[in-house]
């Protein structure tokens, strides 16, 4: 069974997010997605983030079909729960570099192409900033 894991806030789900969810589960048998608590949102996003409270993010991503579990992490980074579930693969949007992806040094790490327009920032932003 491979196994891939992802992670991130995913404070305001947008289509980003589905597409680099449904592709993670593509490429293995068994999806696994960390999220920040709220705590370490707020450590990584500032004082104003999450929009959306851990409990609502997690009922939201658990409920998607290509998603098999859902952990909440409280550290500032999954690296504790790469370790724990010791995936096969590790899918991040393209913002990001392999070699800059917590856990690259523990299995393989594949890139999803971001698409551009999509990002919970640019939501906060256009939605606050009208």
């Amino acid at each position: 069974m491979t196994i891939v894991f992802t992670n991130g806030c995913f404070d305001i789900i947008h289509r980003g997010h589905v597409e680099l969810l449904k592709y993670a589960r593509s490429i293995g048998d068994h999806l696994v997605v960390g999220i920040n608590s709220d705590e370490s949102v707020r450590k990584n996003k500032g004082k104003d983030r999450p929009i959306n409270s851990e409990h609502d993010r997690y009922a939201i991503l658990e409920s998607f079909r290509f998603v098999d579990d859902v952990v909440i992490f409280k550290e500032d980074t999954p690296i504790n729960l790469i370790k724990q579930i010791k995936p096969d693969i590790i899918v991040k949007g393209g913002d990001y570099l392999k070699e800059d992806v917590v856990g690259f040094d523990f299995c393989e790490v594949r890139i999803f192409d971001y698409l551009d327009g999509y990002s919970t920032t640019k939501i906060i932003e256009d939605t606050f900033n009208r």
